[in-house]
């Protein structure tokens, strides 16, 4: 995290960051010092597994809780409805079909915190939406995949 990158992001998507920090501090960081204050309370911690799991805990939920407030303190709000309407950008849904005859699909660009491809939201650090962010409806794009170029045109974008 020595890095300063800027976190682009939608409002949405820092509502959820939000919400999951307050949870992370308000509820779980608590719930974790009880564990390890009752695994304590057994004794001997050089064979409390209790207690290693419950330190293991902590440790791994004070490093998400380092994670989310450094994204949110470089978070970057895109504001899709002040891009040009047909440019693909985060917080657009974009169509598109790959050439010359597959079906169309779609997918909303958004910022790598808020990604949940299952649900077709793809972050913008994806290979996808990297190739397709900046350009247009009615543009074929080159896209970059582990078996080689895919060529896709873009049917239609709007905001998610």
């Amino acid at each position: 995290m020595a890095e300063d990158k800027a976190y682009p992001m939608t409002e949405e998507g820092k509502v959820k960051l939000e919400n999951e920090l307050e949870d992370l501090r308000l509820n779980q960081r608590p719930e974790i010092i009880n564990r390890i204050k009752i695994a304590r309370s057994y004794g001997d911690l050089s064979e409390n597994s209790e207690y290693e799991s419950a330190k293991n805990e902590q440790s791994m939920l004070e490093n998400r809780i380092k994670t989310v407030e450094h994204m949110l303190q470089y978070a970057e709000i895109i504001d899709s409805e002040k891009i040009d309407v047909n440019e693909v950008s985060v917080g657009k849904i974009v169509t598109f079909k790959e050439l010359p005859d597959e079906e169309p699909e779609s997918y909303t660009i958004v910022g790598a915190a808020e990604a949940d491809p299952i649900i077709g939201k793809i972050s913008n650090d994806s290979p996808i939406a990297k190739s397709l962010i900046g350009h247009h409806v009615d543009d074929e794009v080159q896209i970059k995949i582990p078996v080689g170029t895919m060529t896709v045109k873009i049917v239609k974008v709007e905001n998610a």
